[in-house]
């Protein structure tokens, strides 16, 4: 407690509460929430910000400084922020944002202070994984921000600024940064999809759809469109959740022509699969990389043509991938007039893998089927696929015989998988090619791991996109860095396993300044053996840490200066 000071009780709506103790009154402060998904509710989280003394007037403690700093009287910035900031995971950040000219990109369609609140927030949600704005102002006292003068802004100035952004803003940044991208050589853009879910709020596009995870709940879909041969992501759509996959891509095609990208392949999973998209492409010129839609009866057939003609080859061998390789050329549909590249591949992995788990499968139909012997239980159509039902007169099922022939083929072709693709390469080009999509695939596990976005908390659609629109800058700058601690690791045989993304900004984070007793900040210790490695993957050392360090403890002591000048301190 602070008993020389006595304040009005802050008056922020909805937030602040009461708790008689003892005929002693304190007072709460709301200052987060978490949702449980176990136990499928919201927890409260406050803290005690002091005790109201008899004329009605609050004796603040440090929870109040911490978390209500404007309602004090004399803080000044030095209070406002920790005397030990985490500083190496935002100076690294705050270097790759820079590489990818992200706040020149973003001051075309929002103002210098909103542009630096969006670097922030993205930042927010790489060091912490997390995308709540209750939490925001706790990251803020012990990180550096891009804000000018170290602002540091409350939850609810956060979700004002959220719902503040404008379509025409968004729309701006994505032609401004795709206006950057390179366009004069053929790209390949690979595509893909996910879904997540939509806690709160009416907006319009959460719908109940072909979920993913859970198929209880609302859902909106969210797509990225990623340059595969420059390694990083383009442009992203967001759309309801009833739309499914196979139908949104040709929308996805006529906005990389509307970015100006004309000479452009496009690599899509087996999800995209469909006669009419193949026919849109193939209208418009575009090449592509698809992933057959199972082994269809045309895949059964060229596998079937193919086996025992190439498994065994050393020359069709893709080392890196350890599956056996070869190309068959042929039209996709009987009535087609261009001929594809179907290139069949088998791995000997992939077959132990697909054959385990095929006879799992069929070992839990049998006793499921058996358990229902003699009874008149309705037994679903997938069944019917591996097995023969036997019913008695009345209807009754009795028992089930498995359908010899079709298990038989089912194992004959686990291993084995196609790729199709409209232009002529190699069986190795074309895998090379499909794999690259891992790529997208850890974008997408980044967003809903790492940056705390398997589900939105908002309550309005502007909201909503705005906070889709943020996680995709996100998504640039941990590109970036995944990037290049993917090639460090490539480059060295040694298997660190503080290479990856999550855990290089942790041991990031562990860099910290303190502040001395003249109120300047240094460096806390020496750079470690583990941030240096990581540093030098970028082409950093501890002097960019040092240099970086002593620019911003000089930057906060100059906001401070003209905070007791201006008689804020």
């Amino acid at each position: 407690m602070h008993p020389d000071v006595h304040i009005d009780i802050p008056k922020v709506p909805g937030l602040i509460t009461k708790k008689i103790v003892k005929g002693v009154t304190y007072m709460y402060y709301e200052y987060g929430r978490t949702y449980s998904k176990e136990k499928k509710y919201t927890s409260v989280q406050r803290a005690c910000i002091g005790k109201v003394d008899a004329d009605g007037k609050l004796i603040p403690n440090a929870n109040c400084r911490k978390y209500l700093p404007q309602f004090l009287p004399g803080e000044s910035q030095r209070e406002r922020v920790s005397s030990c900031l985490r500083t190496g995971a935002f100076l690294v950040l705050r270097r790759l944002a820079d590489e990818k000219m992200l706040a020149d990109c973003l001051l075309r369609p929002f103002t210098p202070k909103d542009a630096a609140l969006v670097l922030d927030i993205a930042l927010y949600s790489l060091i912490t994984e997390g995308n709540t704005a209750q939490h925001y102002p706790d990251y803020t006292y012990n990180h550096p921000v891009f804000t000018e003068g170290m602002r540091r802004y409350s939850d609810s100035k956060i979700s004002e600024f959220l719902q503040s952004m404008k379509p025409e803003q968004i729309n701006g940044f994505l032609h401004v940064w795709n206006l950057y991208r390179e366009k004069s050589d053929r790209i390949y853009i690979s595509y893909d999809s996910t879904n997540k879910n939509c806690q709160a709020g009416d907006i319009a596009m959460v719908e109940y759809g072909h979920a993913k995870d859970n198929q209880s709940r609302p859902i909106f879909n969210y797509a990225i469109a990623f340059d595969q041969t420059n390694s990083e992501p383009l442009f992203y759509e967001e759309y309801p959740g009833s739309i499914v996959d196979v139908s949104q891509l040709q929308f996805m095609l006529s906005k990389a022509e509307g970015y100006d990208y004309r000479n452009v392949g496009v690599i899509l999973d087996r999800g995209y699969f469909s006669r009419a998209n193949i026919a849109y492409m193939d209208d418009h010129g575009i090449e592509f990389v698809i992933m057959a839609k199972g082994l269809t009866r045309l895949a059964r057939e060229l596998v079937e043509s193919a086996r025992g003609t190439f498994e065994d080859e050393r020359d069709c061998f893709v080392r890196e991938y350890k599956v056996y390789g070869t190309t068959v050329k042929r039209k996709l549909h009987e009535d087609g007039s261009r001929e594809r590249y179907f290139h069949i591949f088998y791995g000997n992995e992939r077959q132990a893998h697909e054959r385990t788990t095929l006879e799992d499968k069929l070992e839990k139909l049998n006793r499921y089927l058996e358990g229902l012997e003699n009874t008149e239980a309705q037994i679903p159509d997938v069944v019917n696929e591996f097995f023969e039902l036997v019913y008695d007169k009345k209807g009754a099922f009795l028992y089930a015989n498995e359908k010899k022939d079709v298990i038989k083929r089912e194992l004959r072709l686990c291993g084995y998988f196609v790729l199709i693709t409209s232009e002529e390469m190699t069986a190795v080009e074309a895998l090379r090619l499909y794999k690259g999509r891992d790529a997208t695939e850890k974008l997408f596990r980044g967003d809903k791991s790492y940056l705390g976005n398997a589900s939105l908390r908002v309550c309005s659609e502007a909201a909503a996109s705005a906070k889709i629109f943020i996680e995709f800058v996100a998504l640039i700058i941990r590109n970036r860095l995944h990037n290049y601690l993917s090639n460090a690791k490539l480059k060295n045989e040694k298997k660190s396993n503080y290479m990856n993304v999550p855990s290089a900004i942790r041991e990031l984070e562990k860099i910290e300044m303190i502040r001395r007793g003249d109120g300047i900040y240094t460096l806390d210790h020496a750079v470690t053996a583990t941030q240096k490695e990581i540093l030098r993957t970028m082409g950093l050392d501890e002097k960019f840490i040092l240099n970086e360090v002593d620019e911003l403890s000089r930057a906060i002591l100059k906001v401070e200066s003209e905070a007791v000048k201006n008689g804020e301190g």
